[in-house]
């Protein structure tokens, strides 16, 4: 019997491919049990504003999306999503108040939009959709966490590298201007810590 040893970069492969699968059948699987619309949006489009109560979740099939508020005229971002994420002001929606925030589109992307109704007749009636939904749960909690933490104890420059390890294509894709908002810091001070990487 031969055993072989896969070196780490085989083993991401592998992994990638395997969610990549796993994650399709779960969104078709998904788009199968309920009413869903699908959505082509530009970049810029505005999901959801800030006031508004969250009528709709949507699972990401392509793209980037990021949850914004404004602070005494400045935008701030505070988390991105891309493909395979759910994303809604799950507050509003469970609660049925007015966002804090926006959702908005940063490239073109295309979605499936679930009504509040469908989405909780799904949990409440499929036990491995539940069981997938309360694990993105956990894991915005964690994100929020992580963010939170992150803003007390680290420098600008551990939370740049902490957010690449994180989305290591996140630049390609996510303007300078946004990520400083995320990192708390200027556009200037990340083009110098981006600088000294």
């Amino acid at each position: 019997m031969e055993i072989r040893r896969y070196e780490s970069r085989d083993l991401e492969q592998i992994a990638c491919l395997f969610y990549e699968t796993v994650h399709t059948s779960h969104l078709n699987h998904i788009e199968s049990q309920i009413k869903s619309e699908y959505l082509s949006v530009p970049s810029k489009a505005i999901l959801l504003e800030e006031g508004k109560v969250a009528e709709k979740l949507y699972l990401i099939r392509k793209g980037c999306l990021r949850l914004f508020f404004y602070n005494e005229g400045k935008d701030i971002a505070f988390q991105f999503f891309f493909e395979g994420d759910f994303v809604a002001s799950f507050d509003s929606l469970y609660k049925r108040t007015p966002s804090l925030f926006y959702l908005e589109s940063i490239e073109p992307t295309e979605l499936t939009a679930i009504r509040r109704e469908d989405f909780y007749n799904l949990i409440n009636n499929n036990l491995s959709f539940r069981l997938l939904y309360e694990e993105k749960l956990i894991d915005r909690f964690h994100a929020y966490q992580q963010l939170f933490l992150s803003r007390i104890k680290n420098t600008p420059q551990q939370r740049y590298e902490e957010l690449l390890k994180e989305y290591p294509n996140i630049i390609q894709r996510v303007p300078q201007h946004y990520i400083a908002s995320y990192l708390g810091i200027t556009p200037v001070s990340l083009s110098r810590i981006r600088n000294r990487h």
